[in-house]
C-alpha cells in the first residue's frame, strides 16, 4: 500500500478536545449545550448511529437525549407523532439542537418534518433555510459530513484550494452542499468542483481527473482503481455493510471506494470505518455548540 491514511478518527478527537474545553466555559457561564435526537421505529442502524451520537456528546459535556418514537402501523400516525414532538423540542428554550434522525419509516414525509424544525435548531443544517445560506456564503450550520470532509482536507494538508474536486454522489446530505461550500471563495475552499452521478457519461474519465476525489454514492466499490490517477486525494464518505461469515457480526462496514486496490495509487485515502464517520459526530458536536450561543442572542 502506497497511500497515507488520513485518520479521522484522531483528527476528530482534537476537534471534540477543543469542544470539551469550550463546553466546560459555557457550562461556568451557566449554558449546557443540549442535543435532541429524535429516533423513529426500530431500525438497528439507526439505532447504533443515535447511541454513538449520545456517547460522543456526553464525553464532550454536551447534554444528549434521544426521544423514541415508536412507528404506528399508519404512517400518518407516526407522522403526527413526531411532529408533534418537534414542535415541542422547537419551544422549550433549554434546547439548542434538534435532530430527526434519518431514515424515517416508509410513508413519513421526511422533508416536510425536516422543514418543521427551527432553523435555528437545524444543527444537522438540513433545513431549506439554512441550505440556502450554504449557497449565498452566509452558513448558520454546516451540514455535519460535509464539513467533515472539508475538514479532514484542511487538517490532513490537503488544502482544496485551486484543486479540482470530483465528487461522486448529488445527494443533499452530502454531495450538494459539499460542492457548495468547496466553490466558495474563501479560506478551505477556492475549488474547482465537479459533480458527478448516476447519469454521468464515461464516469472514469472524470474522476482521473480529480485532485481531489470524493466518494459519496452509497454502493461499495463504486471506485476502483484504475478510475483515479496517481497521488490523488480519496475521502470516502460511503459506510455500507457487507456480509462476512468470518465476522462475529456477521458482516463488516466498506466505504464506496475498492480500498485494498485505490490504496496502491493513491496519493491518501480515508478509511472505512475510521475516516468520514468520526469527524461527522464531532462537527455536529460543534453545531450543538454554536446553536448553544446562538440562543442566547434570541
Amino acid at each position: 500500500m502506497t497511500a497515507t491514511i488520513i485518520d479521522g478518527a484522531a483528527i476528530a478527537a482534537g476537534i471534540r478536545e477543543a469542544l470539551t474545553r469550550q463546553v466546560e466555559d459555557m457550562i461556568a457561564g451557566g449554558l449546557l449545550p443540549h442535543l435532541a435526537v429524535i429516533l423513529v421505529g426500530d431500525n438497528p442502524a439507526s439505532a447504533s448511529y443515535v447511541t454513538g451520537k449520545q456517547r460522543a456528546g456526553q464525553e464532550t459535556g454536551i447534554k444528549v437525549v434521544i426521544h423514541k418514537i415508536e412507528a404506528d402501523p399508519e404512517p400518518q400516525q407516526t407522522e403526527r407523532r413526531i411532529r408533534d414532538r418537534i414542535d415541542l423540542l422547537n419551544a422549550d428554550p433549554d434546547v439548542h439542537g434538534v435532530i430527526l434522525q434519518l431514515p424515517v419509516p416508509e410513508g413519513v414525509h421526511s422533508d416536510v418534518l425536516l422543514e418543521r424544525i427551527d432553523p435555528l435548531k437545524d444543527v444537522d443544517g438540513l433545513h431549506p433555510a439554512n441550505q440556502g445560506r450554504i449557497l449565498q456564503g452566509r452558513e448558520r450550520y454546516l451540514p455535519a459530513t460535509p464539513h467533515g470532509v472539508q475538514q479532514l482536507l484542511v487538517r490532513s494538508g490537503a488544502d482544496p484550494a485551486g484543486k479540482h474536486v470530483v465528487i461522486v454522489g448529488r445527494s443533499r446530505l452530502v454531495g450538494m452542499p459539499l460542492a457548495a461550500m468547496l466553490a466558495q471563495k474563501r479560506q478551505g475552499a477556492n475549488a474547482t468542483v465537479t459533480v458527478c452521478h448516476t447519469n454521468t457519461i464515461d464516469l472514469p474519465a472524470i474522476t482521473r481527473e480529480a485532485d481531489i476525489l470524493v466518494a459519496a454514492t452509497g454502493r461499495p466499490g463504486t471506485i476502483t482503481a484504475g478510475m483515479v490517477r496517481a497521488g490523488v486525494t480519496v475521502i470516502d464518505v460511503g459506510v455500507n455493510r457487507v456480509d462476512d461469515v468470518t465476522r462475529k457480526r456477521g458482516y463488516r462496514l466498506v466505504g464506496d471506494v475498492d480500498f485494498d486496490s485505490v490504496s496502491e495509487v493513491a496519493g491518501a485515502i480515508t478509511p472505512v470505518p475510521g475516516g468520514v464517520g468520526p469527524m461527522t459526530v464531532a462537527m455536529l458536536l460543534n453545531n450543538v455548540t454554536r446553536a448553544a450561543r446562538i440562543s442566547q442572542q434570541r
